[in-house]
Parts: structure tokens; sequence; C-alpha cells
């Protein structure tokens, strides 16, 4: 997956944070503590769990140096 794929769901993003996250060599327990979640939220939020709160993503995302962009089709 680019950084230019369409992501279409949940578990996309969660395999791109993942991804993200490994290429860091960040563990989810250190990324809890910088993004100030907890570490199962981290450990959902790579599983794809869909009722993720949007701002803890975010939040999550601007930690591991990501951005989520919108556009129209």
């Amino acid at each position: 997956m680019s950084a230019l794929d369409e992501v279409k769901s949940s578990k996309e993003i969660g395999l791109m944070i993942k991804k993200r996250r490994k290429s860091a060599k960040v563990t989810q327990r250190t990324l809890a503590a910088a993004s100030g979640t907890g570490l199962k939220f981290i450990v959902e939020l790579e599983q794809g769990k869909p009722t993720c709160q949007i701002q803890k993503v975010m939040t999550v995302l601007n930690t591991l140096g990501l951005r989520m962009i919108i556009e129209e089709r």
C-alpha cells in the first residue's frame, strides 16, 4: 500500500498505521504513550476496529508523521 492508495476500510487504516509503526521501530506501548492513548486503543486500531474515535486516530496518525487527505472521487 503506497501513500497514494485509496483507503476503503478501517482495516486498511489499521494496516497502514501498523506498517508505519513497525518501520519506525516503535512498540505499540510506546506509540500509545506518545499519542496519549491506551495500549488497547492502539491494538484495536491496528486490527481495524471500525468504531475507534476519529480524533484519537488523527492523533496517532500525527504522532507517526502521517496525514489523512480527503478529496472528491
